[in-house]
């Protein structure tokens, strides 16, 4: 207990040092404070590291000296806005059309019988040959053939759609109330 109450105490000892260091680095009273404050919540968490009769003032230093160089170098990728207005330009389009698309999909290819989907899955969404997809099935290129073009008929019949890019019109149109 003694050995942690001592080098607690040198550790206090060396804050009047350690935060005119601080200072001289970054020349503004709160970020020399908040320098010293990280630096001595580290020292803390990793006394066990500091090896007894070595040059604590050096390891406080230093490790002061690594978090003021982690800070500057954070900054420079941060960008300065504070009025908002870098913030303001920044848009993400919505993604909830493609969600409520992509779940009237599924439901669409429930309804298709196992083998078409099976086979508008394999050509359509794995992106396999027709020859692969017949194989897989263990049928007919032909066979492979006909039941993707029927599940595609059969899914824009199911979507209420005349043409594959209409589908996510329809979708849009819905989500927005305008169909």
């Amino acid at each position: 207990m003694t050995s942690v109450s001592s080098w607690r105490d040198d550790v206090v000892g060396l804050i009047p040092a350690l935060r005119a260091f601080a200072w001289s680095l970054s020349h503004n009273g709160s970020d020399a404070d908040d320098l010293v404050q990280d630096t001595l919540i580290k020292a803390w968490a990793n006394r066990d590291k500091f090896e007894p009769g070595t040059n604590l003032r050096a390891w406080l230093f230093t490790i002061l000296r690594n978090t003021y160089y982690t800070n500057v170098l954070r900054r420079r990728r941060e960008v300065r806005d504070e009025m908002g207005e870098y913030a303001s330009t920044l848009k993400t389009p919505p993604t909830q059309e493609w969600s409520v698309a992509m779940r009237s999909l599924q439901a669409a290819l429930q309804q298709l019988p196992s083998e078409h989907r099976e086979a508008l899955i394999l050509v359509g969404a794995a992106g396999l040959s027709y020859e692969e997809a017949a194989e897989i099935c263990g049928c007919a290129l032909g066979t492979i053939k006909s039941r993707v073009n029927r599940a595609r008929a059969r899914l824009l019949k199911i979507m209420d759609a005349d043409d594959p890019t209409d589908v996510m019109a329809l979708e849009s149109a819905a989500v927005l109330g305008t169909a």
